[in-house]
């Protein structure tokens, strides 16, 4: 039974490339005719309940079969695995837009709403799984110079990661219009690239706050090895409590932040970055978007990766925004920038194999690298993408139009 519904999905799902799946009964099925350039990907199942996950939530159950060694790949690796199965689903593709069942969306929407609701007492837990695994791990896997966890940018070929990532500094620094002596805001600083980035380019003072306190505490030493440490200060704070403790601030940064703030708190956010932010102030916001409409966030991702996680729609992202009273002065869609960055992470990844195994186990790695390969399908085929858009609270801010941004970035990109 579960044998022949395996069949009729993956019979159904891949038309491109190639998939050879060898069952745990010896039986052997090919899905697609390949020859076309996609991926050609061979599989084993090492037992009977691997199907029968499949078929119950088809990201979940790859991931974890895959984690597990339940799900073996024989030929070419898991991020051919999953680019070919976003491929044969590419959200561009052609084909009748039909409405989803009124109950399985409520039903959905509910589990979703409860888990994302991040209260502050929730809020550091779940940072915490993600990025207090350790340093080392993402030493391994970013850029060196800035240790960026975010999307870069890459405005010509032939871009090492290191450059790319100080690229998307300057691009992000160009939209703020800084002035020297200015305070700026750093909501979800990481390791600090940015605000270091921000202090030395511009001789601004720069406040830094993050929930993970592996991330703070190399910050800190960060900010002292570039010098910075009397104009950068990095404080262990949810954005939330911050109106208590500090004056607006000129300027206002947020990079990968908001995917973690949950859906039922975005007014809550935008309401705490306007009482933030100086009646004449700019903000910059990048985050993971969706090119299509509100969403939910997948089993995988929400159980292993970030939980309590949500990946916004522009739409749901500018409605929050708009009932503070905070313009989007300018919104610029980055399509593939973060596909090529997965990528690169992926490869050192898989080149510091050894190490990441020795650090945790093959489980973990399992989980890390089927983490990337499917994000990277998310972006290269899937309905993921990047937003960065700027917020005013008075439209005579900025100058009238955006050459100012280009006149920046130039500048900081010019050797």
């Amino acid at each position: 039974m579960t044998g022949g519904l395996i069949d009729k999905l993956l019979g159904r799902l891949i038309r491109r490339g190639r998939l050879e799946v060898t069952y745990a009964s010896g039986r052997r099925a090919v899905y697609g005719a390949g020859g076309d350039g996609a991926p050609d990907v061979a599989v084993r199942f090492t037992d009977n309940k691997v199907p029968r996950e499949l078929l119950m939530d088809l990201a979940l159950g790859a991931g974890e079969t895959y984690m597990d060694g339940r799900l073996v790949i024989e030929r070419g690796d898991i991020m051919g695995l999953l680019s070919l199965g976003q491929l044969n689903d590419r959200w561009e593709q052609e084909g009748k837009l039909i409405a989803p069942g009124p109950v399985a969306q409520a039903a959905k929407k509910l589990v979703f709403t409860w888990r994302s609701f991040n209260k502050p007492s929730t809020a550091r837990r779940n940072v915490a799984h993600h990025y207090d695994i350790g340093n080392d791990l993402y030493r391994l896997m970013l850029d060196e110079t800035h240790m960026q966890y975010s999307c870069a940018y890459w405005p010509r070929e032939g871009m090492t990661l290191d450059e790319a990532q100080e690229a998307k500094l300057a691009h992000i620094a160009a939209k703020l219009a800084l002035e020297p002596g200015q305070r700026v805001l750093d909501i979800g600083c990481g390791w600090g690239g940015m605000a270091i980035y921000l202090a030395r380019k511009f001789d601004v003072q720069v406040l830094g706050i993050t929930l993970s306190e592996e991330q703070i505490a190399l910050a800190r030493i960060r900010a002292e090895e570039a010098g910075v440490a009397d104009r950068v200060r990095f404080e262990l704070v949810d954005y939330r409590q911050l109106h208590k403790q500090e004056e607006p601030f000129d300027r206002i940064v947020s990079v990968g932040m908001f995917e973690h703030v949950g859906q039922p708190q975005y007014e809550t956010f935008f309401r705490t970055c306007a009482n933030l932010l100086k009646v004449d102030g700019v903000m910059l916001l990048h985050t993971i978007g969706r090119m299509g409409g509100p969403s939910f966030t997948d089993a995988f991702t929400d159980k292993y990766i970030f939980p309590g996680g949500y990946i916004p729609a522009l739409s749901e992202t500018v409605a929050a925004s708009e009932k503070v009273k905070l313009i989007a002065s300018d919104v610029e869609t980055l399509r593939l920038h973060y596909a090529k960055t997965l990528r690169e992470w992926y490869a050192r990844v898989m080149a510091n194999r050894e190490k990441i195994v020795a650090m945790y186990d093959e489980r973990f790695f399992r989980l890390w690298t089927f983490y990337l390969a499917g994000s990277t399908a998310a972006f290269e085929n899937g309905e993921m993408c990047n937003y960065q858009i700027q917020f005013t609270r008075d439209r005579q801010t900025l100058p009238f139009t955006r050459d100012y941004m280009t006149a920046t970035e130039t500048k900081l990109t010019t050797p």
